[in-house]
């Protein structure tokens, strides 16, 4: 009969795909539950195919769902213009970095970048052209760091970037050298030459002190230095 021959062993040469991949998923099916050939009657083997049919479409359904979730939390950790860490998503692997510098007595420190000028590059030249800027001195940020480091956006032109396993004198010098480059990137924008300025915060990382408490203690010392900026501005 054609019908027991497309569930033999080995399907005739002049089975068609459609039968051969039916013999296939029901010899898979069986394998996966055990079910003896004598048992495999016809009947059987359709109801197998099926199963192993519908198992494959779930697998199918299954791994296409955990890609979703893999995307969905990407862009829940990432800001939605640049490719760095949002503020809850650097403030969560900063915490972690926190606690694994506690068990090893690792040194580490927190820059807090603030852009001076940027809100001049909005209002003259558009929104757009903001946004060339971020991504500009985002692209600084990722180039000059190292991986184990962690960069985010905390909102608006303000940006954080945890230097670890650097002690103090050493963070200082790389947070003057992340300054000098963003200072010294130059963006083309519609005929145009944007560039800003950057004014930082460092703070050496305390082990026994929270993650807000230490990026508050960052902050108020990039807007120490953003008003030291401007007080030698005036008076230049």
């Amino acid at each position: 009969m054609k019908f027991l021959s497309i569930f033999s062993n080995t399907s005739g040469a002049g089975a068609s795909a459609d039968e051969a991949e039916a013999a296939r998923r029901a010899n898979a099916a069986a394998t996966l539950f055990g079910i003896p050939k004598s048992e495999r009657t016809p009947a059987v083997n359709a109801a197998l195919s099926s199963m192993a049919g519908e198992i494959d479409s779930l697998r199918s359904e299954v791994s296409g769902l955990a890609e979703a979730l893999r995307d969905a939390e990407t862009m829940a950790d990432h800001d939605p213009l640049l490719p760095v860490f949002n503020r809850r998503a650097f403030v969560r692997e900063l915490s972690r970095l926190l606690s694994f510098a506690r068990r090893y007595d690792m040194d580490a420190s927190v820059v807090y970048f603030d852009l001076d000028g940027f809100k001049t590059v909005n209002d003259r030249y558009g929104h757009a052209a903001g946004d060339a800027v971020l991504q500009a001195v985002c692209d600084v940020l990722v180039r000059q760091t190292r991986e184990s480091d962690l960069i985010g956006r905390l909102g608006g032109d303000e940006f954080a970037v945890v230097l670890a396993q650097l002690g103090a004198e050493a963070a200082a010098v790389k947070a003057a050298s992340l300054q000098h480059a963003i200072e010294a990137e130059h963006i083309e924008f519609e005929g145009e030459t944007l560039s800003v300025g950057a004014s930082y915060g460092l703070c050496p990382l305390v082990l026994d002190e929270g993650v807000e408490i230490q990026l508050a203690r960052a902050d108020e010392a990039m807007y120490a230095a953003k008003a030291a900026r401007k007080g030698l501005r005036r008076t230049a």
